[in-house]
């Protein structure tokens, strides 16, 4: 078998005499595939199901290009559709991109990487065909799954060991934990008492004396003899000899015979806190990279903190992207409302992000250029534009700088065009999203939301499943994102979770409901089924309803 060059002749066919015009013709058209190859990279392998990321079932034609890609009408209803990348030259691709396993020839030097001619009697897969640059039948790859674009976000943000600051505890508050912290002391740093009481040495009962007794934060106390009691508050330091401390309802006072009785037995070590009883000096706390919440403070403190090593939060800069965007005011004129500028802001500091205002721009490249160039973010994210039309211009703005796409399409919806670029070696990372407000939100958990845990120090987190119940239906090839919120179980039944309604690329009600989105795969699933659930950074802690948005 053999590429477009004719049929391959076995060893020991007929041979044309060289310099023949029909020879001439046949080295002339091989010298024509041979640069049309290296104007466009390379060969590649017209199968790339194999660890592409493509899903299963997804057809393409002879030429590499995809089936039809129209969805079932039950399937979403979505509008969000995938832009042919028809840009010339593109952005440098990263192998995390999309998985060729190395058949694909990279162009990231921008040079064409040699074709190597099959050996005699060699068996090579057909080439696909490719156009010249600039010419609108060019395909793109096939774009990753939403788990595998998931995993180059993460490992993305990974790519570096992230910094080490010490931040006052005042300060501290919703950082990451970039060391484990140790404890610099036993807890408690000796015995005290768990109660207010009485503390009493050998059995009882026992003689007192009248008076305040041990208070907390003072001194060590003289050793009690055997057969005497003292006054104790919670916290006090408990003296040397004490037996156990008698709870107050528990004890009965004789004050004309200055005796104390216990109204109950009396338990050898009872209601008091030994010295290291919750931990001893040294011992690990709490391992690095844990969020610091109100009560690591507080446990911080414990332990003799005034400070702790935390990792920076990432800083980002949100740039959203278009003319028909209004600040203000109802819509009017063809000119709609932005409502991604107000909602990412918050919604990437509930990921744990530093995040300056959002800056407004129109459809203007040289504007988008300036703005990617003197940003000293970790992280831009753009709002619209990542598709092929006319006023797109973040493609072609990435292409003139050089940036590295890791991420060009992902096979989700909504959010079908998002894509993660890194602008140089040491320069921020670019999550381009949708502009559509739900395939926004997508693209925020599927590239952005990895991204900046990895950036952080955040450990990924486990994903979990839960019981949905409902049919939803699912896109033909991509993972669909669902908004549903919990419901508890009734009759002993198991917790689940409901979809919502109002679940388009363009709409955010039911995503105002939720507090979740389900990961539903290729092909949808049946109810009573487990699906993957991806938290929303507010979700309450219990099921809650939705009121009117179902």
């Amino acid at each position: 078998m053999t590429g477009s060059d004719g049929p391959h002749r076995e060893p020991g066919s007929d041979v044309r005499a060289p310099g023949s015009a029909s020879e001439r013709a046949r080295e002339e058209e091989e010298r024509a595939v041979e640069q049309a190859l290296a104007l466009v990279g390379g060969s590649g392998r017209s199968d790339r199901s194999g660890g592409s990321g493509e899903p299963a079932g997804r057809s393409r034609d002879s030429r590499g290009h995809r089936g039809p890609r129209d969805e079932d009408p039950n399937a979403g209803r979505s509008s969000d559709t995938h832009a042919d990348r028809s840009r010339a030259p593109h952005a440098h691709r990263s192998s995390d991109s999309h998985p060729h396993d190395g058949r694909d020839n990279d162009r990231r030097d921008g040079r064409a990487t040699p074709v190597t001619a099959p050996a005699p009697g060699s068996e090579q897969p057909p080439l696909p065909e490719r156009a010249l640059p600039g010419d609108p039948a060019k395909t793109s790859p096939p774009p990753p799954s939403w788990d595998r674009a998931r995993a180059v976000a993460a490992r993305a943000g990974r790519c570096r060991p992230p910094a080490t600051i010490r931040l006052a505890l005042d300060r501290a508050l919703g950082h990451v934990l970039a060391e484990a912290l140790g404890a610099l002391t036993d807890l408690p740093s000796f015995d005290t008492s768990a109660m207010d009481g009485w503390a009493v040495a050998g059995p009882g009962p026992w003689a007192f004396e009248a008076g305040a007794g041990l208070l907390a934060g003072r001194g060590p106390a003289a050793a009690l003899p055997d057969g005497t009691a003292v006054r104790i508050a919670t916290g006090a330091r408990v003296p040397s000899e004490t037996t156990a401390v008698i709870r107050s309802e528990h004890a009965h006072v004789d004050e004309a015979r200055g005796l104390l009785h216990a109204r109950r037995s009396v338990v050898t070590g009872q209601d008091i806190r030994p010295r290291g009883q919750e931990c001893r000096s040294g011992e690990q706390l709490v391992p690095a990279g844990t969020v610091v919440t109100p009560a690591v403070l507080g446990l911080a403190a414990a332990a003799g903190y005034d400070a702790l090593p935390v990792v920076p939060r990432p800083r980002v800069d949100i740039l959203v992207l278009g003319d028909e965007l209004l600040n203000a005011g109802l819509p009017h004129d063809g000119l709609i409302r932005d409502a991604l500028g107000p909602m990412l802001g918050p919604w990437l500091r509930a990921l744990g992000a530093e995040v300056s205002g959002a800056r407004r721009f129109g459809d203007d490249a040289e504007a988008l250029r300036d703005a990617l160039t003197s940003s000293d973010a970790d992280l831009i994210v753009t709002t619209g534009g990542t598709a092929a039309g006319p006023v797109d211009h973040v493609h072609p703005v990435l292409d003139a700088l050089g940036a590295e796409l890791l991420v060009d399409g992902v096979a989700v919806r909504p959010g079908h065009p998002m894509l993660l670029a890194r602008l140089s070696a040491d320069g921020p990372y670019l999550v381009g999203l949708p502009g559509n407000p739900l395939a926004a939100v997508s693209g925020l958990l599927t590239l952005a939301e990895p991204l900046l845990a990895g950036i952080a120090g955040r450990p990924a987190q486990d994903p979990y499943r839960a019981l949905v119940h409902a049919e939803v239906h699912g896109h033909p090839h991509d993972t669909r994102l669902v908004p549903v919120v919990h419901r508890p179980g009734r009759a002993g039944g198991r917790d689940h979770v409901a979809p919502l309604r109002y679940n388009g690329p363009a709409m955010l009600r039911g995503i105002a409901a939720a507090d979740g989105l389900a990961v539903v795969p290729p092909g949808g699933v049946r109810s009573g089924t487990e699906v993957e659930i991806l938290d929303l950074p507010w979700a309450p802690a219990t099921p809650w309803t939705e009121g009117c948005f179902t």
